[in-house]
């Protein structure tokens, strides 16, 4: 069969319709150019595979941050919770973070609907095969250092040509599910895997490696005592991710349209509840760790390492006589229920029989097992911080591809690849995010300077800006940003520069603009000091390394440092100070260099 050709030219072409894909394409789509959206089954655009759930610690900010830029994903969960919840209340505004559980299906349809009626945008569904490199019909393995993206080809044989092409294919590149001692081949449970796409990427000369991730059991709502658990209750009146609610109490009033209206403000809430495994559900999982694929080493991949599964965590704390297991709704449609904390890839019958020992699941019927996935990804210190890759122009890759967990890390890659495939293609300079900016920018630092060889998962503890990079003021951080790329509407960006000024001013306006007010006021000594560790942060960002600078040649530096620099290619001290095995002493070496050279007037800084 010869491939057939579409006529119509796109701009940017996204594979994968997860969370990071949603955005990426939206973004694209919204900045002006002609974007196909590429998924293997649409019926599961946006599908909240593991927990149906967004926002907590750290990852509340990223959503913040997401939505603060022009994205989709709060607005989206804001439309479909089953219910808010603020946690570490008790603690800083650094560390308070929003919660949703959100309605699966709901969030799925949702989203859909934003991508059928989005300008600019076309969805198909399809299983991308091959990565097509300008000037070259087919990629074979000996044809390295290829420079620029050209387009994709389906399982179909059709071709798809496009000027820049972002991957975002989730757990689905080779993935194999584990239940027990029985595996499969499938990117997530019931949907077949992405087996082409590796080898391409590979073919292109990109390094891949293998993870693994997990997720629990779905119960059954009618078999939980739920009298013999503890209600998890949501917050009354809820408070909302995106900023668009809020803006409209400032938007112009002689617009007779408000910025977003939300229609779920008034949404009942649903409880989740809380309870425990016990001594008695800790023996049958050690007694049958030899059914355990993640034991018996069936598993290579490495699993997260902040979310274990359930044996995992028995065998690494056998101190502890219980572990906490939160039970969520997938939905207000349906009675499955979620058992947070317990993912885990034992045997369905080890799975029934340790829940079973659990207050309140003594009877519980099991609607589908938990399993772990194995899957292959690029290793992110392959891309730049636009997350298009070094190897070839064009080609963009975020989400789980780049090794990370979760929707909010997905989400959060997908707008910036999805933005600067749009940018680059209008021949403007890319949204670069940096880590005294945002969680994104220290996301996509982290991802870029650190070996990632388990699923990165972001926490606060690793942004040394936190108290800066609060949720509630992620609008102010970054929508002038958002704006100036052209995701944020002209009505949203003049009522958030009323906000703005009202902070700067002192001016109670609202209770968003009073608590910014307060806090800015209550931390100002601990303000100063992070700022004026910001500002050393930028001068070491601004020592720039030139490209060619051979690192082997430096006498001075430690062995490695050398293959870590080398490998790694920083293009900035700050940078390469925050690769692993880079040592002060290290950084000494490459500052003296660049200040001798500096000295010789050397180009090489400029």
């Amino acid at each position: 069969m010869h491939p057939t050709t579409y006529s119509k030219q796109y701009d940017v072409i996204v594979i994968g319709a997860g969370h990071a894909g949603i955005e990426a394409a939206l973004a694209a789509a919204r900045l002006g150019c002609q974007t196909l959206i590429l998924t293997m089954n649409v019926d599961t655009v946006a599908l909240m595979a593991c927990n149906p759930a967004i926002g907590g610690p750290a990852k509340s900010q990223l959503v913040s941050e997401i939505d603060a830029l022009g994205g989709q994903m709060g607005v989206t969960t804001d439309l479909t919770y089953l219910q808010m919840k603020v946690l570490n209340t008790n603690k800083g505004p650094a560390v308070q973070s929003l919660r949703a559980q959100s309605d699966r299906n709901q969030y799925h349809v949702t989203m859909k609907k934003v991508l059928e009626e989005q300008e600019n945008l076309d969805i198909k569904q399809g299983e991308v095969v091959e990565l097509l490199i300008e000037g070259i019909e087919g990629n074979r393995k000996e044809e390295k250092g290829l420079e620029r993206i050209r387009g994709i080809k389906t399982r179909l044989n059709t071709l798809y040509l496009g000027k820049a092409v972002v991957v975002t294919a989730g757990t689905f590149m080779n993935g194999i599910i584990h239940i027990g001692m029985e595996h499969q081949e499938a990117g997530r449970m019931g949907e077949f895997p992405s087996k082409s796409l590796s080898e391409s990427l590979s073919t292109l000369g990109l390094q891949l490696g293998r993870l693994k991730t997990g997720t629990p059991a779905r119960l059954n709502k009618k078999s939980i005592d739920f009298s013999k658990m503890s209600p998890q209750p949501g917050d009354i009146p809820p408070k909302m991710f995106s900023f668009t609610w809020e803006y409209n109490q400032y938007a112009d009033s002689s617009s007779s349209l408000p910025i977003l209206t939300n229609p779920s403000l008034s949404l009942p809430q649903i409880p989740c509840h809380l309870t425990w495994t016990n001594e008695r559900a800790h023996a049958i999982i050690r007694a049958n760790l030899d059914r355990s694929p993640l034991f018996q080493g069936k598993i290579k991949g490495v699993g997260p390492r902040y979310c274990p599964s359930i044996e995992d965590k028995v065998v690494r704390f056998p101190e502890k006589i219980s572990h906490q297991c939160f039970i969520e709704p997938t939905g207000r449609e349906t009675n499955e229920m979620y058992a947070q904390g317990m993912s885990t890839s034992l045997p369905e019958d080890v799975q029934i029989a340790f829940l079973r020992t659990m207050p309140g699941l003594e009877n519980v019927d099991v609607i589908r097992p938990g399993y772990a996935v194995e899957y292959d990804y690029v290793l992110p210190s392959q891309l730049n911080y636009s997350l298009e890759t070094k190897l070839v122009a064009g080609l963009y890759c975020a989400g789980q591809i780049n090794g990370t967990s979760g929707y909010e890390e997905a989400g959060a890659q997908g707008l910036v690849a999805g933005m600067n495939a749009a940018l680059k293609i209008k021949d403007k300079e890319p949204l670069i995010l940096r880590r005294d900016d945002s969680y994104i920018g220290t996301l996509i630092d982290d991802l870029i300077t650190k070996e990632i060889l388990e699923p990165y998962r972001m926490l606060t503890s690793r942004s040394e800006y936190r108290l800066l990079l609060r949720q509630d003021n992620a609008d102010l951080r970054l929508t002038e940003k958002g704006y100036r790329c052209g995701l944020i509407s002209e009505k949203r960006y003049q009522a958030f520069l009323k906000k703005r000024e009202a902070v700067k001013n002192g001016e109670n306006i609202s209770a968003e603009v009073t608590r910014q007010i307060e806090i800015t006021q209550k931390y100002a000594g601990y303000i100063k000091r992070q700022l004026e560790q910001i500002e050393r942060f930028k001068k070491l960002e601004n020592k720039l390394i030139p490209g060619s600078l051979d690192f082997a040649s430096l006498h001075g530096l430690s062995s490695e440092a050398r293959l870590k620099l080398n490998k790694l290619m920083p293009s900035s001290i700050g940078q390469a100070g925050r690769i692993a095995g880079v040592s002060p002493a290290d950084i000494t070496v490459l500052l003296i260099h660049l200040e001798s050279h500096r000295r010789k007037n050397s180009p090489m800084l400029e």
